[in-house]
């Protein structure tokens, strides 16, 4: 049974198995439709609808559900079972089925936020429902402990049921935290016709970091390890106890803001003139969090240390068309002294938290958005441009789908699925171990 199944990831594990899918459940109608084109299964469509005693086969052996994570993400409001969307209260429908059909195994997945959502209490409170039935386990797995070029922790959560011996001898398959990946093991150089390219507004962004590296080498400056905070370069506003939107106009004059700009006009003119992460609103008494004082001690203090040299390159990203996330950069290459100063061998990816860069080991997890898609630089494109987007085809093999013969028509759609997906070969491994149980 695949319920919430989407591209269904758990149908092509289970089917590498020897399983058959015998139910499925998919809310979104697209992805129904690509359910049949695939599979030949007709999908449920609202779960919550579900006639459990008629509409449901009397037997089958296993529940699989990537159940909706958006409640517990980090990413979320995380309000878990007070989802407003009733997200969170899917549990129960799962609860509901398991009782009314009790399949021997049950197989599922969620963001590794689940555990430590609400203190550890969303976990005992799903852990404690399900040990009713089964005997319970569970696991951080990331495609990367297999080698597989992805990092995309989640937990898997099995059970057993306690009348048919329970998970005796279960063990998760082996999973080391450091494998070597690569991400060429995915991408199809000699097939990337359907890509989407740079923009050009992107490739000028990509130019104005570049120079930056380049300056810092150049120089002899150590790429800091800390995100770039551009905005900080210049600012002296107090940040340290109280935060700006707590300080009295008085303080706030005389200081300077974003690059260094003088603060001045009303309140709220001061106030918008301070980098956006320092417009936040706190509560009374609410300091902002250690790791971001930090970030802006930390970005102030290289400023001052090397501000004639930064002063000549920073007037690149000032320009109009580098929005706020374009003016913070993160080198996430560590301490590799084989990692040169350059982007065109890293992966990079647009985020909200800056533009992210990275070895070209493991895909960063699929996301939901196409401008945070893994951009590969070292690829020449047939129009003889250089870099691209990951395309659709490198996201379904990333997700272990590449035998699938229908996927969303756009990226944006394609992209969204992919991201929502199980991994085949994690769950396959998984899976694999519980059905083993003697």
């Amino acid at each position: 049974m695949d319920l919430f199944a989407g591209l269904g990831g758990f149908h092509l594990a289970m089917e590498k198995l020897g399983g058959k899918c015998v139910f499925a459940s998919e809310l979104k109608e697209d992805l129904r439709i690509l359910y049949k084109e695939n599979y030949g299964i007709d999908c449920f469509g609202d779960i919550n609808t579900v006639d459990i005693e008629n509409d449901i086969p009397k037997n089958f052996d296993m529940l699989c559900a990537g159940f909706p994570c958006q409640p517990f993400s980090k990413a979320g409001k995380q309000q878990g079972f007070n989802d407003e969307k009733d997200r969170g209260n899917l549990f129960w429908k799962i609860m509901e089925i398991l009782k009314a059909k009790t399949p021997e195994y049950i197989l599922l997945e969620n963001v590794q936020n689940l555990q430590t959502h609400d203190n550890g209490n969303t976990w005992e409170v799903i852990r404690t429902h399900l040990k009713t039935l089964y005997d319970v386990d569970c696991d951080i797995i990331s495609p990367h402990n297999f080698g597989i070029p992805q990092h995309r922790k989640r937990i898997y959560i099995v059970g057993r049921l306690w009348d048919k011996g329970g998970l005796k001898d279960f063990h998760f398959p082996p999973h080391e935290e450091k494998v070597e990946c690569n991400i060429k093991q995915i991408i199809t150089e000699d097939d990337n016709s359907d890509f989407m390219s740079l923009r050009e507004q992107t490739r000028k962004h990509l130019k104005a970091w570049q120079d930056f590296l380049d300056l810092l080498t150049k120089n002899k400056i150590p790429i800091p390890s800390f995100p770039i905070w551009a905005m900080e370069w210049g600012a002296n506003y107090n940040y340290e106890k109280t935060p700006p939107c707590r300080q009295h106009k008085k303080t706030l004059e005389g200081k300077r803001g974003k690059f260094g700009v003088p603060l001045q006009g009303s309140f709220d003119d001061m106030f918008l003139q301070l980098p956006i992460y320092a417009q936040a609103v706190m509560k009374p008494n609410e300091e902002f969090p250690d790791w971001k004082k930090n970030f802006i001690k930390w970005n102030r203090d290289f400023y001052n240390a090397h501000k004639d040299v930064l002063d000549s390159w920073l007037p690149k990203i000032q320009r109009s068309g580098f929005e706020n996330s374009h003016q913070k950069f993160e080198w996430n290459c560590g301490i590799d002294k084989n990692a040169k100063p350059t982007l065109e061998d890293k992966i990079v990816q647009f985020r909200p938290s800056g533009i992210r860069v990275k070895l070209p080991t493991y895909s960063p997890a699929l996301v939901l958005t196409t401008t945070q898609i893994p951009i590969f630089p070292w690829i020449k494109t047939p129009d003889g441009k250089q870099g691209r987007y990951m395309t659709k085809k490198e996201a379904a093999r990333l997700q272990g789908m590449e035998e699938l013969k229908n996927v969303p028509n756009t990226i944006s759609e394609a992209f969204r699925a992919f991201g929502n997906a199980v991994n085949v070969e994690v769950v396959r491994r998984v899976a694999e171990n519980l059905l083993e149980i003697k």
